[in-house]
C-alpha cells in the first residue's frame, strides 16, 4: 500500500513516538509509507521513511499531498486538510486518533467537530474506543501502545550502595498542552514524599527541547530537592527508567499513557493514577499502585512502595512480565490488517 501520514511534529513525546514508530515499522513491512509534515517540521525520532515538506510558509496544504491509497490523520489539525486531499481522489481518509481532544485541550470546538469527518477511526485503548463511540456514534478499531526494544531491564538495582531513586516525566507547562498530565498536583505529591524520605532521590525527566524552551521547567533547576534529566536519545531514557526504583505518573486522561509501561518494561514499579488508557496494561495491586486523582492518594502509595521494598519488587517483576506483550511489531501488524480491510472494501 501508499500510505501518507500528515505530521505537524515529530518532537519527543508520546503520540510523536508512536506515529514515528507505525510509520517506520509499516515501511520495514513493505509499504511505501511517506510522512507529509509543514515546512518546518521538527524530526527528533529517526526515521526510515520518506519525509516530505508542505510548500507553503505554513501548515500543510492538500495540494502537498502525494497520491496514495490511504491517508492517515491523527491530531485534529490534520483531519480537514487530509479529507481535502482525500475529495481530491488522493487516497482514502482514515484517523489514528491518539487522544481525545475535546476534553482538554484548546480550540474544543473545533477539535469535537474532527470526530464527526471520517468513520475509518483508529484508538488506542478499550477507554478512548467507548468514549468516541459514546459521544459521536463511532467505534475505533484499537491499535495498542507499544514498546521499543530498546527499552529493557539493565539490572542496575541490585547494585549495593544506591540511593532509592523516585522519578517522573515533566512535559512544557506553557501553552495549555500538559494540563491532564496534573502536574502542579504531582510535585506536591513528591514534596510530601521528600519531607518524609529526605533520603530518597527523586528525578524529573524532561525532553530537552522543552526544558530550554520553559521557564517554568528551568525552577526546578534550582531547587535542591530535585534532580534533572534531560535524555537526548532512548539509550539515556532507558538508563533513566533503569535508574528509578518508582516511576510515577500524575496524568487523568491518557489514550495509552505510554510511559508508565516503557517504566514497567525497564523493571521500575509503577505508581499512577488511573487516566482511563492506562487500564490496558495496569493491573492495580498487581502490576501497580492505581488511586484516582480526587482520592489524592499518589503520595500515600508512592510511600508505601518506599516503605516496604518486597511488595515494590513484586510489582515491578509483574509489571516487566505483563509489558511483554506490548511491542511496536504487533501494533504495526494489527494496524496493517485494519487497513488492508478499509481498502478492500
Amino acid at each position: 500500500m501508499k500510505l501518507t501520514f500528515p505530521i505537524l511534529t515529530l518532537s519527543k513525546g508520546g503520540a510523536q513516538r508512536m506515529l514515528a514508530e507505525l510509520a517506520n515499522r509499516l515501511a520495514g513491512l513493505g509499504h511505501d509509507v511517506t510522512v507529509l509534515m509543514p515546512r518546518n517540521g521538527i524530526v527528533e525520532y529517526p526515521m526510515i521513511c520518506k519525509i516530505i515538506h508542505s510548500s507553503g510558509p505554513v501548515g500543510i496544504s492538500a495540494a502537498d499531498f502525494p497520491f496514495s491509497d490511504v491517508i492517515v490523520s491523527n491530531y485534529y489539525s490534520t483531519v480537514a486538510v487530509s479529507q481535502q486531499a482525500s475529495e481530491a481522489g488522493k487516497g482514502i481518509h482514515t484517523r489514528l486518533t491518539l487522544c481525545y481532544e475535546p476534553t482538554f485541550l484548546p480550540d474544543n470546538n473545533v477539535s469535537f467537530a474532527s470526530y464527526n469527518v471520517t468513520r475509518n477511526l483508529f484508538v488506542l485503548s478499550h477507554w478512548q474506543q467507548s468514549l468516541v463511540q459514546l459521544v459521536h456514534g463511532i467505534k475505533g478499531r484499537i491499535v495498542p501502545i507499544g514498546v521499543n526494544p530498546d527499552f529493557y531491564n539493565m539490572k542496575l538495582r541490585s547494585q549495593g550502595g544506591r540511593r532509592l531513586i523516585v522519578s517522573t516525566i515533566l512535559r512544557k507547562p506553557e501553552g495549555g498542552f500538559s494540563d491532564h498530565r496534573e502536574q502542579a498536583y504531582l510535585i506536591r505529591q513528591l514534596n510530601r514524599v521528600k519531607e518524609c524520605h529526605p533520603e530518597v532521590d527523586i528525578y524529573l525527566i524532561i525532553p530537552p527541547r522543552e526544558f530550554a524552551e520553559s521557564a517554568m521547567l528551568q525552577e526546578f533547576l534550582h531547587d535542591p530537592g530535585y534532580h534533572i534529566r534531560t535524555p537526548a536519545n532512548d539509550a539515556e531514557l532507558c538508563y533513566h527508567y533503569n535508574e528509578s526504583d518508582i516511576f510515577v505518573s500524575a496524568s487523568t486522561h491518557d489514550a495509552g499513557s505510554l510511559p508508565g509501561l516503557e517504566a514497567m518494561r525497564c523493571g521500575a514499579a509503577l505508581v499512577t493514577t488511573y487516566a482511563g488508557g492506562n487500564m490496558e496494561y495496569c493491573s492495580p495491586g498487581e502490576n501497580c499502585l492505581m488511586s484516582y486523582r480526587y482520592e489524592n492518594k499518589l503520595a500515600e502509595d508512592v510511600l508505601r512502595l518506599i516503605e516496604e521494598p518486597e511488595l515494590r519488587n513484586r510489582l515491578a517483576l509483574k509489571g516487566e512480565q505483563d509489558s511483554q506483550r506490548f511491542t511496536w511489531q504487533h501494533s504495526a501488524e494489527i494496524l496493517q490488517r485494519e487497513l488492508l480491510e478499509i481498502v478492500s472494501q
